[in-house]
């Protein structure tokens, strides 16, 4: 332990092990494949709507369960499971999850395709795990994590449009999902260069470290409620398109060009992680997604519900890097950190439905409102944790050298 403790202080690129750089790839690849559905979701799903395979109703059952699951089965494989055995378990992951989206393309009533789709999720959700564990033990999580989210959204811009552009035009979602299928048996190659295991992380001294701390609770509660306005915006982006007078096909390439704006953020905090403070970060993202939501709930014309949509998919994983900076101040554990995909995805979730709550008919203009409570309220609990940390007299720079943890 003496000697992870000197490497850590000594700038090593690991708290703990020393992975390679086929293994470093290998790991947030494979991490990738069970985060694809998120960014296919509106392609897959929007392809068994027009063929009257599912109602609107149970597409959205079908997407909320599936990223519960995710979220579900991120935690479980990262606390319930050992470290170890990471090929194995990555091996039957992939399997399940191809059998799965084959089982989907050929599923025959709508209630086989939301409990598949949820089963699917679980098994998505062990693949993030995988990379989550690794970026845990990165001694710069924040870059780490950046890679991880621009990797994992370059490939859903990408298969999206493939499927978009070939597959569900000439073979229709059945198409798409046997496509996912032949992605998850293709990225098998990738479990023979995957850390056999991961070493353990040492054990943090403050009394109050673990998942089930006051701080790391705060911690998730503030990824929780940024959340909720993603979903919630993410979700209703068409009907808000439509009551600003922005048609269908115009909000769908509005949706692509979020996307891309998705990969800038993400690249854009790979970049600047070093030299932006993780409060002053996850502050100015959150005062991003107040001016969106603020341009959003004035309805606005063409030009600014574009400037509204755009930073809204460059905040989404703009701020996550420094979510996950978040958690490990609040818990050097590190344990807490493994949360933070089912923190997004719940509150991603449930934010939809969060919204529902306040539609009267087909208004959609409370929408907006909702998510600049959701945010003020991260505001808040942000404010709450900054002052708890500074009375704590827990330091950036103590973290970052190891000197929080116990040897």
């Amino acid at each position: 332990m003496a000697a992870r403790q000197e490497k850590v202080q000594q700038g090593g690129a690991w708290i703990v092990g020393n992975p390679g750089a086929a293994e470093v790839a290998a790991a947030l690849f494979v991490g990738s494949v069970g985060l694809l559905i998120l960014g296919l979701q509106p392609v897959l799903l929007g392809a068994l709507y027009s063929e009257g395979r599912m109602t609107f109703d149970e597409l959205a059952l079908a997407a909320t369960l599936e990223m519960i699951a995710i979220a579900a089965g991120s935690a479980v494989m990262a606390l319930a499971f050992a470290p170890q055995g990471l090929r194995r378990k990555a091996a039957c992951l992939l399997l399940v999850l191809a059998a799965l989206s084959h089982l989907t393309a050929i599923a025959g009533s709508p209630a086989m395709i939301i409990g598949v789709r949820t089963l699917a999720g679980l098994a998505e959700g062990g693949l993030v795990a995988i990379a989550t564990e690794l970026i845990a033990r990165s001694a710069r999580p924040e870059r780490m994590g950046g890679i991880f989210l621009t990797i994992q959204t370059t490939a859903q811009c990408l298969l999206s449009m493939l499927l978009t552009l070939l597959v569900v035009p000439a073979y229709g979602s059945a198409g798409g999902f046997q496509t996912l299928a032949v992605v998850g048996i293709v990225a098998l190659a990738a479990v023979p260069l995957l850390p056999r295991r991961y070493e353990g992380i040492p054990t943090a001294g403050r009394a109050d470290a673990g998942i089930g701390g006051p701080m790391a609770l705060l911690a998730l509660a503030i990824i929780f409620t940024f959340y909720l306005f993603i979903g919630a915006i993410w979700a209703f982006l068409e009907p808000l398109g439509l009551a600003s007078g922005v048609s269908s096909q115009t909000v769908g390439l509005i949706t692509a060009a979020a996307l891309a704006a998705q990969v800038g953020g993400a690249f854009a905090a790979t970049l600047v992680e070093r030299r932006l403070d993780y409060r002053a970060a996850i502050t100015l993202s959150t005062t991003g997604g107040l001016i969106a939501a603020g341009l959003f709930a004035a309805l606005p014309g063409l030009a600014l519900f574009w400037l509204a949509a755009l930073v809204t998919g460059f905040v989404w994983l703009f701020v996550v890097p420094y979510q996950i900076r978040l958690t490990i101040v609040a818990d050097p554990s590190r344990r807490t950190a493994l949360l933070v995909p089912a923190a997004q995805l719940l509150g991603a979730a449930l934010g939809p439905a969060g919204a529902s709550l306040l539609i009267s008919g087909d208004d959609v203009r409370a929408v907006p409102f909702f998510g600049m409570t959701c945010l003020a309220m991260t505001l808040l609990l942000l404010a709450v944790f900054c002052l708890k940390v500074g009375h704590s007299g827990i330091s950036r720079s103590a973290l970052e050298n190891g000197k929080d943890t116990a040897v």
